[in-house]
């Protein structure tokens, strides 16, 4: 449990710094939604 939460704090100190704006952040999660509808499209 501790490696999972070490892990999420890590992936989501990535994220932060690799967007430098809330507009950024937004198009980075979009990006991401983007990928995760393709995917169960294509599990279909």
């Amino acid at each position: 449990m501790r490696k999972l939460v070490g892990l999420v704090v890590v992936a989501g100190a990535l994220m932060v710094s690799a967007c430098n704006t809330v507009e950024g952040a937004g198009k980075d999660v979009a990006s991401a939604g983007r990928t995760v509808a393709q995917t169960a499209d294509g599990a279909k």
